[in-house]
């Protein structure tokens, strides 16, 4: 068995109580006992919904090898690292040629345009046939990093014969080409020129080639940068390790130097466009980030879009930007954002360019696959040639063709970032939470106005022994106390406060006790 990707999912607001989605691996498990082999896996790019669950599944898993390309696989094990697990990605850099032979199998990476640098498809040997993994891609002629899709090689190996094209669709309903990066470099530049404050750009923390873009504004207008939140300062400095990104010496500064320079002299790349409530952009927005402080002249720039589930985490962090007067700058008013996923005329000049007997849409929606069969269609496939499994379907190919086979039962899979727990639904999370570690409610009555507590928040405890309870209460007192122990002024998003309160005495809760209860905040506005 050969494996490509191993990526998670993020749980929507539907889902209380789960961080992640991971892949249920139960088919694997299974194929093992009957004596199958992993014979290697493969990583196509460095996306958490591609090389994400990595800490999570390979603990499961016997060893064999992976690969990916170079960035990705320091991206993996920077990962890998912080959660304590013992393997390793290795690195294979596109620039070589190099074929790895996994078994029966043998593959090749093939670099590709996409929204983070080292992006790469893989052509794949079988004893049946040759299969190509066209993963998410664009195909950008003028990309800022001047590395292209290499056209070349995709036709030289596709020469040899390809039985199936497995390919990104998630594009495959927007008619036409996507932008080229190149249209972004100019707006980041005229913005940031008539910009009295700060300049403050969120984007996903991978995409460097969008952080050099600013990084080209910001030097030639002179200003300094710094780079806020956790997973974007890990990323930039596997960036600058490996040259991938353009940071002339004494241009960074540190948080803690920002309140050293006028605003108009800073550029601040800060994580969290996608509303992550705990993340630097929302504590920013909400005045909680001891750093960093609004004006009515900074410009805060949306460069991504929202993915699908996040818009009302995305809309309402808007929301409340602009309730501070910054100007905020996002996809539905400008042109900030330039998707990774290309549109029908590269979705069909890859097809053109491998011309498989089959093909098999991967990345999207049902929708988005059937788009994507409508667009083979158009270019002389039959129906029946384009694949649209359900998950779980297991689809077989033999040297004279392909059908569906048997279809398994796929569990959706959750995880508690926290503790890195698996659980199989929010619903039996609670329960366990409710018998095993107790409940904790914490009513607490806070003034809108100056944003301050009015008195000490009352908290009823069960599932906890009588001495335990006493305890229990006054710390978690304390730590409201503490929380709001600085008046913030007016508050705005009262779902906001609500979801911290429940964060935060589940943390110090866990840090002191070792017991996760179900934590309900309950907020009175007075």
């Amino acid at each position: 068995m050969l494996i490509v990707d191993c990526g998670l999912g993020f749980a929507d607001e539907t889902m209380l109580g789960v961080d992640l989605l991971i892949p249920d691996i139960t088919y694997l498990q299974n194929a093992i006992k009957q004596s199958k082999r992993i014979v290697g896996m493969l990583i196509t790019h460095g996306h958490e919904d591609h090389m994400g669950a990595l800490p999570f599944i390979l603990p499961q898993l016997p060893d064999f090898p992976i690969y990916a390309t170079t960035l990705c696989a320091n991206l993996a094990n920077g990962k890998l690292k912080e959660f304590g697990v013992a393997k390793k990605v290795e690195a294979v850099p596109l620039e070589s040629d190099h074929e790895l032979h996994l078994g029966v199998f043998s593959a090749q990476f093939i670099r590709v345009t996409h929204s983070v640098p080292d992006t790469s498809h893989i052509f794949i040997r079988t004893p049946i046939g040759n299969f190509y993994h066209g993963s998410d891609f664009k195909i950008d002629e003028t990309p800022f990093d001047n590395k292209k899709t290499d056209k070349e090689k995709i036709k030289r190996l596709a020469a040899q014969g390809v039985m199936c094209l497995l390919s990104d669709c998630l594009g495959a309903e927007r008619q036409g080409h996507v932008p080229t990066e190149a249209t972004l470099t100019d707006f980041f530049f005229d913005e940031m020129k008539k910009t009295q404050g700060k300049f403050i750009v969120t984007t996903y923390s991978s995409n460097i080639n969008r952080l050099n873009q600013v990084l080209q504004a910001a030097q030639k207008l002179g200003r300094r940068v710094c780079f806020v939140g956790r997973s974007l300062v890990n990323t930039v400095e596997v960036a600058k390790m490996l040259k991938l990104i353009n940071l002339p010496k004494g241009m960074e500064i540190r948080m803690d130097e920002i309140k050293q320079y006028k605003n108009s002299q800073l550029v601040l790349f800060v994580a969290g466009s996608q509303g992550q409530e705990n993340s630097a952009l929302t504590r920013i927005a909400n005045k909680e980030h001891k750093d960093v402080r609004l004006t009515p002249q900074d410009t805060v720039v949306f460069s991504s879009d929202p993915i699908p589930g996040n818009e009302i985490s995305v809309n309402t962090l808007i929301d409340t930007l602009m309730r501070i007067g910054t100007n905020v700058v996002y996809s539905s008013i400008a042109h900030v954002h330039v998707s990774g996923h290309g549109s029908t005329d590269e979705l069909g000049e890859l097809i053109d360019m491998v011309k498989p007997k089959k093909l098999f849409p991967i990345g999207g929606n049902f929708k988005h696959m059937v788009a994507y069969q409508k667009l083979a269609m158009q270019k002389g496939y039959n129906k029946q040639d384009v694949f649209l499994p359900e998950d779980g379907q297991e689809i077989v190919f033999t040297r004279s063709g392909a059908a569906f086979g048997q279809k398994f039962m796929v569990r959706r899979v959750y995880v508690d970032q926290i503790s890195g727990e698996e659980i199989e639904s929010y619903v039996l999370r609670d329960r366990q939470k409710l018998s095993q570690d107790g409940v904790v409610a914490i009513i607490a009555e806070i003034d809108g106005e100056i944003g301050g507590l009015t008195q000490n928040p009352t908290v009823i405890v069960r599932g906890f022994s009588d001495k335990d309870t006493d305890m229990l209460i006054k710390v978690v007192q304390k730590e409201m106390q503490k929380m709001f122990a600085t008046k913030k002024g007016r508050i705005t998003n009262f779902m906001y406060v609500r979801r911290m309160i429940g964060k935060t005495i589940e943390e110090k809760l866990f840090r002191q006790y070792r017991k996760k209860p179900l934590i309900l905040p309950v907020v009175i506005e007075v």
